[in-house]
Formats: structure tokens, C-alpha cells, sequence
């Protein structure tokens, strides 16, 4: 099988179709869209769990499965509690290095008001990278429940930030000395900015209080997946204005330099929203210093399409992400 997450065909056949055990306190059904799961506990409280694996050379790689991880779980509606770490490093590795990466992801825990439930650590001879997984963990109250399923025909489809957003993030990490003979200090440095914007928990609960029908975080596959899976999942169509989608200039030069595709790029911290009235969200995340964009809407015709002016083109099945060719794959 091809590096990186496996097919939906594969997920369908392979994954899906084993799974038949049911317990009525399961809330999310297993599907190839769904990033989260669920189960319901006393006193009228469900609990959210995610799963996110990340592998790299980068010593800050848990920030970025932090933010993946706490963004699925707001954009179901949830507020995060803590998250379970499982780091795998190569036999290479020091100990000062497992360190320094739980070191940091305490800072992050800190940050976002979480706790780091439990920490587990091997070392395995089967890798080359560090592997870490991050579950998260958070709570909600019966009723208040958002699935990337329930978005509905003829509403708004909103994006915040920008696409590739992690990605040209990742990229700096793994490329650093490449990067900084081809540009300069201050673009590094721009790019370098970009990192407060991973974590997208002031945007996602703006949007749960306004009203929305669905969100969904842009991740493996980008933009393009992100888009597939809300439309499959609700059983929808989309109209996407391809010149309305958000892109940072550096993320376009970035993505050139290494001649990778920034639509289909991984981009933790930027979430697509569907809603009645587009604008008068935008409004409200711009008026709280969120960038954001209406870029097509939502139709009952189940064609997923993106319009660049006269040129009309049908979004495929998600394929694999950008970021990887960057790990040699």
C-alpha cells in the first residue's frame, strides 16, 4: 500500500466492514470522514475522543499533533480536557531529546489549558523519525454534539485562515538550512509567525455559539480532502470559487521552491464551516481578529466542483498529502 493514511476504498473495505461489536453508549458511527469518536456518560455528558500520529525530526512535532488534536475536538463541539502521549524514537535517539519533547509539549499543554494524562515512550528499531500519537480527550453536554455529517444543501462554506498553514510550517522545520540559503531572515521569520495560528479554539467556539451545521478541520489530504469528506459525509454537493480560498504568499513560494501542491497540503489551525449566513460569520471572526472567507456554497446536486473563473474541474477522492514528498515519499 502507498505510504500515508490508507485509501478510502481500503478504509471502506478493509476497516469498516469488520467493525460490527455495538455499545448504546457509542454516539459517532465509525466512517471514513469521521475524525473523532464518542461515548455517552452520566448526567447528561458525552465524552470526544481524537487520535492523531505524527512523524518527523522536528523537536516541537508534538505541537502540531497537539493542535490537530484539540481542534477535532472543538470543531465537534467539545471542550478539551487532556490528552494521552505515546512518543516511538529511533535507536539513534538521546535521551536529552525525549526530554526536550515532552518538555515542550508541557509548555503547550499549559497554554491551552489542558493536561498531559499519561506519557508512554519506546524505542523501536523499525523507525527512522520520531513517531508520536496524541489522543485527545474532551467533554460536552448531550445535545450540543457537531459532526462534519450534519452540514446541510444551499448553506455558506466558510474557511478560515489559510491553506497549507501547518504544512509550510513542518516544511521549515525539516528544510531550515535549505530554506534560509534561498530566502531571507525576514521571511523565514513571517513564516515563523504563522505558528500562532495552529490553534484555532477562540474561532471554533465563536462559530458553535453563532450557529453552525457542521465544521471540519483541514488536515492530511488538504483543503481539497477536507472539502470531499464534509460534502460525503453529509451527502451533499459543493461550488468552490477556487480565487476565494486563503493562501499566504510565503506558503506560494514555499510550495514552488519544492514543487508541492499547497491545496493538498495539510493545515492544522485552518477549518471550513458551514452556516445559514456566511457573511454575517466572516464578520464576526474578522471583528475578533480571525481571518476568514466565504468560498462557495453547498447544493443538493451531489457535484463537488471548483470554479477558477471560466474553468470548471470536479474535486477528486482525497488524496495523499504534499507534506510527504518532503520525508522522501
Amino acid at each position: 500500500m502507498k505510504i500515508g493514511n490508507v485509501s478510502q476504498t481500503v478504509i471502506r473495505r478493509s476497516i469498516l466492514k469488520q467493525l460490527k461489536t455495538k455499545r448504546k453508549e457509542a454516539i459517532i458511527e465509525p466512517s471514513v470522514e469521521e475524525m473523532c469518536s464518542g461515548i455517552t456518560v452520566p448526567n447528561g455528558y458525552q465524552t470526544i475522543f481524537t487520535n492523531v500520529t505524527l512523524y518527523g525530526n522536528e523537536k516541537d512535532i508534538a505541537m502540531f499533533a497537539f493542535a490537530q488534536a484539540l481542534n477535532d475536538l472543538y470543531t465537534r463541539g467539545a471542550s478539551p480536557i487532556g490528552v494521552n502521549l505515546s512518543i516511538l524514537l529511533p535507536p539513534y535517539a538521546y535521551e536529552s531529546r525525549l526530554k526536550s519533547m515532552v518538555e515542550f509539549a508541557e509548555k503547550i499543554a499549559e497554554r491551552q489549558n489542558i493536561q498531559i494524562l499519561n506519557v508512554k515512550a519506546q524505542v523501536s528499531p523499525a523507525i527512522t523519525k520520531a513517531v508520536i500519537t496524541v489522543v485527545g480527550v474532551g467533554m460536552l453536554e448531550e445535545g450540543e454534539l457537531i459532526q462534519s455529517s450534519m452540514g446541510k444543501a444551499n448553506q455558506d462554506i466558510i474557511m478560515t485562515k489559510w491553506i497549507a498553514l501547518e504544512g509550510t510550517l513542518r516544511i521549515v522545520r525539516e528544510k531550515k538550512e535549505e530554506l534560509e540559503q534561498r530566502f531571507v531572515p525576514t521571511f523565514m521569520a513571517q513564516i515563523n509567525l504563522l505558528e500562532e495560528n495552529l490553534f484555532a479554539d477562540k474561532e471554533l467556539k465563536l462559530a458553535k455559539k453563532y450557529g453552525v451545521s457542521a465544521m471540519h478541520q483541514i488536515t492530511d489530504g488538504g483543503i481539497l480532502a477536507a472539502l470531499w469528506n464534509m460534502a460525503e459525509a453529509s451527502d451533499i454537493g459543493v461550488e468552490i470559487d477556487l480565487k476565494k480560498i486563503p493562501v499566504k504568499q510565503e506558503t506560494i513560494e514555499v510550495c514552488e521552491y519544492f514543487q508541492l501542491n499547497p491545496y493538498q497540503m495539510t493545515s492544522a489551525g485552518s477549518t471550513l464551516l458551514m452556516t445559514e449566513n456566511g457573511k454575517e460569520l466572516v464578520e464576526l471572526l474578522l471583528k475578533n481578529g480571525i481571518h476568514a472567507e466565504v468560498i462557495g456554497r453547498t447544493t443538493a446536486v451531489k457535484e463537488r466542483v471548483i470554479f477558477n473563473q471560466e474553468e470548471k474541474r470536479y474535486i477528486d477522492r482525497p488524496a495523499q498529502d504534499e507534506l510527504l514528498k518532503i520525508y522522501g515519499v
